[in-house]
């Protein structure tokens, strides 16, 4: 038992962190509640002895019941209100067909989930920053010596100063190509700005896939999802039952047509009780309002690095960075919009940012000091 706990807890404790907490919330802690969901039901439906139990005529023998059973389990049922006639065989009917697909479904959910992380994961490697590396390097540093926090903290600049190197030489290349200027102002800065493009698409897969769950919901369920969870709310305030709705419902109907002997075919419709929506209602309820609560969460998380694009909060952020290690002068506005304008850039105060995400002020704090004096010196040398 214990080395399943520590398997657990080492699994866990190396996961990795170069994103933030509204990524960690999709790919993450909704995957894995989705995934715990799809595991109950499935081991739910393989303990229960009948996960349809169907009514049937008298004269039925108990083979006949086994058969009316699994054929009623495969071919879907369909819901009609007690105080609602049963309607004539060639009306449309609300056929519940999604009972045998809900481990497998929820499944597919947690895939999708997941998957924006995969591909950032995929993506973020070829923009010429190791953001799994940084993260993971600085955030160990609450850890180490002063000697090592520096070494750690030096090797972090120079690896982010030999990319923004690399950066400066393809905006020159870029420039050289472009004759006209609006032209270059168009294409010049994606060799400035790539991994952050890359991540706020990222961003952008996260919310259409937590908004698009509703409708991918209502496909499968074929009811409207989307307000499942205002139509609970609604029943609750009037003091209505609202397991009632019919979009799980536990008694249904089924169809089948039997041939008899001499080719004469009896059509028979028996009344079917369906234990497993007894859990798949609760769960439903509960992913409705966690995709409603992830989805805010992912829209907002999306808003808040959107204020990356705007030069103001840029420089509000390395500005107060700087102002903690007291290396900022009096004279030094200048060189301050040079550095974040000129040498940083959006890709470097995205990394900036998404550390401090993931690690303690500290660390952040100590990168900027030394990417400034990095970007000081390297502008003396030029000048001599």
């Amino acid at each position: 038992m214990m080395a399943i706990v520590d398997y657990i807890w080492n699994f866990w404790k190396n996961l990795r962190s170069d994103d933030d907490f509204f990524d960690r919330l999709s790919h993450r802690w909704t995957a894995l509640t989705l995934l715990i969901f799809a595991l109950v039901v499935a081991g739910e439906e393989s303990i229960m002895k009948n996960a349809i139990i169907c009514w049937v005529p008298g004269e039925f023998e108990d083979s006949h019941k086994n058969y009316v059973d699994n054929y009623c389990w495969i071919q879907n049922t369909y819901y009609i209100p007690f105080n609602e006639r049963i309607p004539d065989s060639s009306l449309p009917r609300q056929h519940v067909s999604y009972y045998q697909w809900v481990p497998i479904f929820l499944l597919i959910q947690a895939l999708l989930f997941h998957l924006p992380s995969v591909f950032w994961r995929s993506l973020a490697p070829r923009t010429g920053i190791d953001v799994h590396l940084i993260v993971t390097s600085m955030n160990g540093l609450h850890s180490v010596d002063q000697e090592e926090r520096k070494a750690v903290t030096a090797s972090t600049a120079e690896h982010l100063s030999r990319y923004f190197r690399i950066n400066q030489r393809r905006l020159d290349t870029a420039r050289n190509k472009f004759f006209a200027k609006k032209w270059c102002a168009c294409f010049c800065d994606r060799h400035s700005n790539y991994i952050t493009r890359v991540y706020f698409f990222i961003k952008f897969l996260y919310a259409v896939n937590a908004i698009g769950q509703f409708f991918l919901l209502n496909a499968f369920l074929g009811s409207a999802y989307h307000l499942y969870g205002f139509d609970v709310i609604s029943d609750l305030t009037k003091n209505l039952d609202w397991t009632s709705s019919g979009r799980f419902p536990r008694v249904t109907l089924c169809d089948l047509n039997i041939r008899r002997l001499g080719g004469n075919i009896h059509r028979y419709t028996v009344q079917c009780l369906l234990p497993i929506n007894l859990f798949n209602e609760k769960i439903y309820i509960f992913i409705w309002f966690l995709l409603v609560f992830v989805s805010a969460a992912t829209v907002f998380g999306f808003m808040v690095w959107a204020n990356l694009l705007f030069k103001s909060d840029r420089m509000q952020f390395v500005k107060k960075q700087l102002e903690l290690t007291g290396t900022l002068n009096e004279g030094d506005a200048e060189n301050l919009k040079q550095f974040i304008d000129k040498y940083l850039r959006l890709d470097g105060v995205f990394v900036l940012k998404l550390i401090s995400r993931n690690t303690n002020s500290f660390a952040v704090t100590d990168l900027t000091k030394a990417l400034w004096e990095k970007f000081k010196l390297e502008k003396t040398i030029k000048r001599t």
